[in-house]
């Protein structure tokens, strides 16, 4: 793995949104609201830093497309279709990536599924790992937290969206630190 900083760095990083979609939203939790939240501000600080985002749906035929509260900060990107659990599996996907990026902050859901063999395939490719703990959600809450406690033994930095946005600013100045703070009050 490059070395790489052990917060999140917009410089080095890139912000990967795993199969947010309608469908399968409908069948998570009630903290699918909050997780909705997070994926929001992630995406919209993503945007005024200039951190690059791709983003991924699960069989879109079956599962439905991005969540529209998402896809409108997503208005000039178009998601990598896939039918393998790991975004990795997918070639489009492998293209999309910033190869000059090594570190690779995840968002979405299943947290046991899509997200933990997207993480640990990153992690086998030689990225440096962040999962954003309260930007992914599993139908059921055990799998999740099941699926952070694999992801920490393996190496995975598991971080909150509102230390990766003050990461990614690193000074309380300027506009973009204005724009953020709006974001997560």
């Amino acid at each position: 793995m490059a070395s790489v900083s052990l917060i999140a760095n917009r410089h080095q990083g890139q912000l990967i949104m795993v199969d947010m979609q309608e469908k399968l939203s409908s069948v998570m939790p009630e903290a699918i609201s909050q997780v909705v939240r997070n994926c929001a501000v992630l995406l919209q600080a993503a945007s005024l830093l200039d951190v690059p985002v791709v983003f991924t749906e699960q069989y879109p035929k079956g599962l439905g497309h991005t969540m529209p509260d998402l896809m409108v900060h997503l208005s000039n990107k178009t998601p990598v279709e896939k039918t393998a659990f790991s975004c990795c599996a997918e070639p489009t996907f492998n293209r999309r990536l910033f190869g000059d990026k090594p570190q690779v902050i995840l968002m979405g859901m299943e947290s046991h599924i899509c997200v933990l063999q997207t993480a640990l395939d990153l992690l086998k490719a030689g990225k440096q790992v962040l999962v954003v703990e309260d930007a992914v959600i599993s139908r059921n809450p055990s799998n999740k937290e099941n699926a952070l406690n694999r992801l920490r033994q393996a190496g995975v930095l598991v971080v909150n969206a509102e230390s990766v946005v003050f990461e990614w600013l690193g000074l309380a100045e300027g506009d973009a630190f204005k724009a953020i703070s709006k974001l997560i009050r």
